[in-house]
């Protein structure tokens, strides 16, 4: 008897149980189903877009650029010095983006500085290439300051054509690298480092030899047509981190510094001291500085 009743109490519980399932689940319907069969209520909610994808963390890292990420003059004259690269560099002193992210045993094997001395824009799409094909998790971009530093204003890559070659660099990048991270500093200000460097004697006879003439050239020369064309060069220079920041923009794996490094107020501890025109080791530690703060910042510099 006890065992009877007590499988009649059971069954019983399950057809309760069973009861208010029906029942909850047809509340459920109820508030979510339309007269039609649409949704309401959060089901009709749409989904949010996914937010930027940004990994502060990481795991490889690719350069490529000009003679800036090459470390050009910093340790010798007319020589590149990759080991103090602000980008992946192996110097104790410089302490590059690389080395910040991934220690120093790790970005002596985890990182590839494929930029060129000399470069302009329009090399870029190849540079790209060759880091697509280490699949790194972080490619950074410095360009632009040779395409303003021209024998003349006249020759300095239009911004049409520096637009379109930058969005072939991203277009090239993505082909073998679709998930790579895309760090883009901006073209340092050539105006100040006019007016920084022509308080120098021995830096303005080295521009003699012929360093960015379109910027540096007659460094003393204050009348109006050397003050129009130093206003060209900075205009271009502006208007190519326009740009940058632009394309950048356009892709979800893509961070521009916001202008940090043109606002950088650069003095002549941080310039060649063969050159004055790129950085040395200190110029090289403050681009290194800049780039892991916007690297690793929870949000995109402003």
């Amino acid at each position: 008897m006890q065992d009877r009743s007590a499988r009649r109490r059971s069954r019983t519980a399950a057809a309760v149980l069973a009861a208010v399932s029906l029942l909850g689940t047809a509340v459920l319907t109820g508030c979510d189903s339309g007269p039609e069969g649409t949704t309401k209520g959060a089901a009709a909610q749409p989904s949010p877009r996914p937010g930027p994808v940004w990994d502060r963390e990481p795991g490889s890292v690719a350069a490529v650029g000009d003679s800036i990420t090459r470390g050009f003059d910093a340790c010798s004259v007319l020589a590149d010095c990759p080991e103090v690269s602000w980008a992946t560099g192996t110097d104790s002193q410089v302490r590059s983006l690389a080395v910040r992210l991934l220690g120093e045993s790790a970005a002596a094997s985890r990182s590839w500085n494929h930029a060129r001395t000399g470069a302009r824009i329009a090399q870029l799409p190849e540079q790209m290439a060759l880091a697509a094909k280490e699949k790194p998790d972080l490619v950074t971009v410095m360009i632009g300051a040779n395409d303003a530093c021209r024998d003349s204003v006249r020759y300095m890559t239009p911004v049409a054509d520096f637009r379109a070659s930058f969005e072939a660099s991203m277009r090239q990048l993505r082909g073998g690298a679709p998930k790579a991270q895309v760090y883009v500093s901006s073209v340092p200000d050539l105006m100040r480092l006019w007016s920084t460097g022509r308080g120098n004697p021995l830096g303005k006879q080295i521009w003699k030899l012929g360093i960015c003439r379109s910027m540096l050239g007659d460094a003393d020369d204050m009348g109006a047509r050397a003050a129009a064309r130093r206003a060209s060069v900075q205009e271009r220079v502006v208007a190519y981190n326009e740009v940058l920041r632009e394309v950048c923009a356009k892709d979800r794996r893509c961070r521009y510094d916001g202008g940090a490094v043109f606002d950088y107020p650069f003095t002549g501890r941080q310039l060649s001291q063969w050159d004055w025109f790129h950085p040395g080791r200190d110029g090289q530690a403050r681009l290194a500085e800049i780039a892991y703060r916007n690297v690793t910042a929870v949000r995109p510099p402003a």
